[in-house]
């Protein structure tokens, strides 16, 4: 991951678009920075009075937990499910997850299963 422009260039150039008149353009052009990063850091400006890069990085709580975890584990020992199956019913239940965000907890607790292979038939 890449790090954030200094405090200083991105004074410099705010001041020369804010107070010097350039325009964003020839800002970008003139520092050598891209033409949206002026943009974004004059909105950043009006919006937060500074031009300081925001928070980078950092941990995400898992959403599934508490007692979202409990009743999923309670939930797949009771009958089978699909991954797209218990994506909806955490909707019905209020929580917002992903298809993904399901399938790395089933996988972390190890409750996915293979079928086990059909006998013949006659």
């Amino acid at each position: 991951m890449g790090r954030p422009y200094s405090l200083d260039l991105r004074e410099r150039v705010v001041a020369a678009v804010d107070k010097g008149g350039m325009s964003r353009r020839r800002a970008a052009a003139h520092f050598g920075v891209g033409i949206s990063t002026v943009i974004t850091w004059m909105r950043r400006l009006r919006e937060t009075g500074s031009v300081r890069p925001g928070k980078m990085g950092g941990h995400k709580p898992k959403a599934i937990s508490g007692e979202h975890r409990i009743w999923l584990l309670q939930r797949t020992g009771e009958r089978d499910f699909t991954l797209r199956g218990l994506v909806a019913e955490f909707a019905e239940r209020g929580l917002k997850v992903d298809y993904r965000s399901v399938w790395n907890f089933v996988h972390a607790e190890k409750l996915s299963f293979k079928k086990k292979r059909g006998r013949q038939r006659a």
